[in-house]
């Protein structure tokens, strides 16, 4: 069996710079440069966690430079959760988790308009719990039980 071809994407929706604009924004960070840190840094932890055609498809809806912070990481073996991912990165950048949350929020907001509502579905469907809040989106699966 053969993939089929997939269309040759439209540009990303934004520039670099545009998305920079808009997680400075978001993320109330006084300099465009803090902006920029968040944005390598949430995308650098993404990568470690996104895998397969999600993580091909949502490196295509991005301006090239945030594409190169997400596919630069190889996947971890383990994924994390939501709250995971967060201590994860805060730890990595020797951050406290409430400016690491900030962090994602910010630069996470600006991703899930990039890839649109059908992309970031297939995105969380492929993650652990905990990330569609972090995306800025109601958490929409249900809790497992225990057996």
């Amino acid at each position: 069996m053969y993939d089929q071809p997939r269309p040759n994407p439209a540009r990303p929706a934004m520039t670099f710079d545009q998305m920079l604009e808009r997680v400075r924004y978001e993320g109330a960070y006084p300099t465009r440069e803090r902006a920029e840190e968040a944005v390598r840094t949430v995308l650098a932890a993404l990568g470690r966690q996104v895998t397969g055609d999600g993580r091909v498809d949502l490196a295509q809806a991005l301006p090239v430079e945030a594409a190169l912070a997400l596919t630069a990481q190889v996947p971890d073996t383990e994924q994390l959760t939501g709250w995971g991912f967060v201590k994860d990165m805060a730890a990595r950048t020797g951050t406290t988790p409430a400016i690491a949350r900030w962090d994602t929020g910010a630069v996470l907001a600006t991703i899930a308009v990039l890839a649109g509502p059908d992309l970031l579905a297939r995105i969380l469907h492929q993650l652990p719990g905990g990330y569609a809040l972090l995306f800025g989106q109601a958490e929409l699966r249900q809790p497992q039980h225990a057996v």
